[in-house]
């Protein structure tokens, strides 16, 4: 259902895009996000946007820093990362649901993960 993509490795203070590409069924009727898991932490939530008016919500930890946005006509959603910190280590998932604010309990699909690593 949701195909994302996009990590890498990157120096700190660097930036790196990650993409997820899904159906339109479900972009056009999900709220879409961006959840991370780093080794040994529980996954925690990074940022989300309503399907439907765009209203975004991020971390503390990542605001100001990353930016999420979509494009209606790919059926992707994308997580801008700028001014990376080696703490934003992580594998990143991108998450659809129905239920707003998005919590990873309310969270009806998610994507395979993609792995981002910030040297310091």
């Amino acid at each position: 259902q949701l195909q994302a993509s996009g990590g890498g490795l990157v120096q700190a203070g660097g930036s790196l895009r990650v993409s997820c590409v899904t159906s339109g069924r479900t972009f056009s009727s999900n709220h879409m996000g961006w959840f991370r898991q780093a080794p040994g932490k529980e996954r925690e939530f990074v940022a989300a946007m309503t399907w439907r008016t765009g209203i975004t919500r991020y971390a503390d930890s990542v605001k100001g820093r990353f930016t999420i946005s979509r494009d209606n006509a790919k059926n992707t959603v994308y997580l801008q990362m700028d001014s990376l910190k080696p703490e934003d280590t992580a594998v990143y998932y991108c998450a659809a649901g129905t239920a707003w604010p998005l919590y990873s309990r309310y969270v009806t699909y998610w994507g395979q993960g993609t792995q981002v690593t910030v040297s310091s």
